[in-house]
């Protein structure tokens, strides 16, 4: 166990304790949080005697020495699943997660989530994050959300990772397949975003929400089917795409809880009831992260990261445009 020993000066009287530490700590890429954690259970002491309150003051010529276990063991176990890796250096790995695949061990996901096959991966090139070997998750994708994600190795860059988020200072693009023409072509959205009022497994924009903004762009017109429409991110809020998009009517196709599918009353014909059929029987959200953006919080490189859509996307749109040539060809001949 390491233990690091500090005396402060005059000038540092009366600072919080924690504060003092993680100021005089940085360059061990220790967080705040993570040294209140470790001064409550008991990892601190001053002139030999152990102190529990993160909030107490400084005195000036006491000796202050935490105490700093080694990493643990992480808890879910390590599994050798496949993994579409698009960079990975000592810092950090970015990785092409496909649809499916639940990001974090919970309830009824104690195994194949990303987490266990990172650790398998990644093994003992992860030096340890709070004091647990374990890759550092820094945002989420849904499970049924394929594209683009970034995981932190080290205690260094999960640190700078956070801050990048937390300050929204990354790229985001997302490519969506929504119901019907998207009408304004392009926009902002500004809505903010938080539990729904009775259905708790939901999100909704309300008042009370925590500010959210999307812009979007029409991609690609599918008349009078769908539109693949590309998102670009200022936030990170739960559900924010699939959320925003639908207040403006345009839901996502595959969407279980706010997807809104266009009505077989909508539809001119047999071929595109038939088709409407097949949409409505896609198994996901067709939402998928295809851009990241950001400078590396360690060596201060440039990370730029585009992937395709997935195939069950692409021939979704393939199964779309088949239908729109074929009657427009029916039409032509009639």
């Amino acid at each position: 166990m390491e233990k690091i020993c500090l005396t402060p000066t005059d000038a540092d009287a009366r600072e919080r304790i924690d504060r003092w530490l993680s100021r005089h700590l940085a360059e061990q890429h220790i967080s705040r949080s993570q040294i209140k954690q470790l001064i409550q259970s008991g990892h601190l002491s001053a002139d030999d005697k152990t102190l529990t309150d993160p909030s107490a003051q400084i005195k000036a010529g006491s000796e202050y020495c935490l105490s700093l276990p080694e990493a643990e063991k992480a808890e879910p176990m390590a599994e050798n699943i496949a993994l579409d890796i698009l960079f990975e250096d000592a810092h950090l790995i970015i990785l092409n997660k496909p649809a499916g695949m639940v990001v974090h061990p919970a309830p009824g996901s104690h195994s194949g989530t990303l987490v266990n096959a990172l650790l398998y991966h990644c093994g003992d090139s992860l030096t340890g994050i709070g004091g647990v070997m374990r890759p550092g998750i820094v945002h989420r994708l849904d499970k049924d959300t394929s594209g683009i994600m970034v995981v932190a190795k080290t205690q260094a860059s999960h640190i700078g990772l956070s801050e990048k988020f937390a300050a929204h200072d990354l790229e985001r693009r997302y490519q969506a397949l929504t119901w019907g023409i998207l009408n304004p072509p392009s926009g902002h959205i500004d809505a903010p975003i938080g539990r729904h009022r009775t259905d708790r497994k939901k999100q909704a924009i309300t008042p009370s929400g925590k500010p959210a903004q999307t812009d979007y762009t029409l991609m690609r017109h599918l008349p009078p089917y769908a539109s693949l429409v590309e998102c670009q991110l200022h936030t990170g809020r739960t559900h924010q795409i699939r959320v925003h998009l639908t207040s403006l009517g345009f839901g996502l196709i595959g969407d279980p809880v706010y997807g809104r599918p266009m009505r077989l009353a909508q539809m001119p014909d047999q071929q595109s009831r038939d088709l409407l059929l097949r949409l409505r029987q896609f198994p996901r959200q067709a939402l998928c992260a295809t851009h990241l953006g950001f400078t590396h919080p360690v060596t201060g490189e440039l990370m730029d990261f585009t992937v395709p859509l997935p195939g069950d996307m692409t021939a979704l749109i393939e199964d779309i445009e088949h239908t729109i040539q074929k009657r427009g060809s029916d039409t032509s001949k009639s």
